[in-house]
C-alpha cells in the first residue's frame, strides 16, 4: 500500500473517530483552567460558571488553578491540550492585552483557540478620594487641565485593565495625570482611600467603601449606568464621548476542536447565563452576564487586541 493511500485512510478513520468523539460528547469531566489564584475577579464568574455547566452538561466540570506570568502559563497549557473540549480556559481582557505587552508570548492569542462563549464583562468605577476637591468627571477634569501632572491616579500594575483604563481617559480627554502603579487591586484602593493618590479606576467592588464614607464615586466606565450605582453617571455622559473600558470573561479551547463540541459548549454556557440564579450572584458584585456566539466572541477579542496595541504604544506602557 503506497504512502498516499495509508495517509487517506488514516485520515478518513481520525474524522471518524472525531465525529464519533463530538457525537457522544461529554462523557467525562471537563477541565476548566483559571489562570489566576483562588479568590480573585475570575473565581467570581468561574465558580458559579462551572456549577452551571456541570447542571447543563451532565458530567463534572473541575476548576482547575495555573496562576502566573500574567495568565500565560494556563493559557500555553489549553493551547496545547487534546482539542476535544474537556479543556477549556477562562480568559480576561488581559488576554488581549499581553500581545502588546509580551512580544514572546508562547502561543498565539487567535490561532490557537477556538472560541465558546463570552461569558461576562465588569465595568470599572472612577474613585476618587473624599477630601480630593472635584465631584464629578467634569470638575476632575477641569482641574486635571489646571495640574498637568499633578492629578495622581492609582492602578492595579502597569498593562492591567485599570492603568489602560487611566491611559485611554488621558488621551481622550487631553490631560497629563500621574500614574501610580500598586501590586493588586486591594492596595490600590487603599491608597485611593488613604489620600496617597487622588483618585484610581478599580471594580464595582469598592462601592461599599464609597457608601462608607472612604471613597468618592464620580463615573462608571461602561456605556451603560450600573445597577449597583444607578445615580453615577458614565464617564461618556459626563462628556468624554466613545470612552468604554470594561473587564470581561470568555471561554476558549484548544483550536481544532471539533465545531460541533463548541456548539455543545456554547449552548450550555447560554443556558447558565439564562439562569435567574446565576445572574443574581454575579450581577450582585457588579458583573453583567454577557453571551455571544463563539464566532463574535473571537471577533471581540480581535477587536480588544487592536484596541488596546494602540493604548500601549501610544502611551509607551514597558513593562519591567
Amino acid at each position: 500500500m503506497n504512502q498516499k493511500i495509508k495517509q487517506f485512510i488514516g485520515g478518513v478513520l481520525f474524522s471518524a473517530a472525531t465525529a464519533a468523539s463530538a457525537a457522544t460528547f461529554p462523557d467525562r469531566p471537563i477541565e476548566l483552567v483559571i489562570p489566576y489564584p483562588p479568590g480573585g475577579t475570575a473565581d467570581v464568574v468561574a465558580r458559579p460558571l462551572s456549577a452551571g455547566l456541570q447542571k447543563a452538561l451532565g458530567v463534572p466540570v473541575v476548576v482547575q488553578y495555573k496562576a502566573g506570568a500574567s495568565g500565560s502559563i494556563a493559557t500555553q497549557y489549553v493551547a496545547r491540550a487534546n482539542p476535544d473540549g474537556y479543556t477549556l480556559v477562562m480568559v480576561l481582557a488581559a488576554h488581549a492585552i499581553n500581545p502588546s505587552l509580551y512580544p514572546n508570548l508562547p502561543y498565539d492569542s487567535v490561532k490557537d483557540f477556538a472560541p465558546v462563549s463570552m461569558v461576562a464583562k465588569l465595568p470599572l468605577v472612577l474613585y476618587t478620594n473624599p477630601k480630593f476637591g472635584p465631584k464629578t468627571v467634569q470638575e476632575f477634569l477641569s482641574y486635571a487641565k489646571a495640574h498637568p501632572g499633578q492629578v495622581s491616579v492609582g492602578s492595579a500594575g502597569n498593562g492591567n485593565t485599570s492603568h489602560l483604563a487611566l491611559e485611554l481617559f488621558s488621551t481622550m480627554a487631553g490631560v497629563k495625570l500621574l500614574h501610580v502603579p500598586y501590586k493588586g487591586g486591594g492596595p490600590s484602593i487603599a491608597a485611593a482611600m488613604g489620600g496617597e493618590v487622588n483618585a484610581v479606576f478599580a471594580g464595582p467592588d469598592s462601592l461599599n467603601q464609597a457608601q462608607a464614607g472612604r471613597l468618592r464615586v464620580i463615573g462608571v466606565t461602561s456605556t451603560q449606568r450600573l445597577s449597583l450605582t444607578p445615580d453615577t453617571p458614565t464617564i461618556q455622559e459626563a462628556g468624554l464621548k466613545g470612552y468604554e473600558v470594561e473587564g470581561w470573561y470568555g471561554l476558549l479551547a484548544p483550536a481544532g476542536t471539533p465545531t460541533p463540541v463548541i456548539n455543545t459548549l456554547n449552548k450550555a454556557v447560554a443556558q447558565v447565563l439564562a439562569d435567574p440564579q446565576f445572574r443574581k450572584t454575579v450581577g450582585d458584585l457588579g458583573y453583567v452576564p454577557t453571551g455571544s456566539t463563539p464566532g463574535a466572541f473571537m471577533d471581540y477579542v480581535k477587536q480588544e487586541m487592536t484596541r488596546w496595541s494602540k493604548v500601549v504604544k501610544d502611551a509607551n506602557i514597558k513593562l519591567e
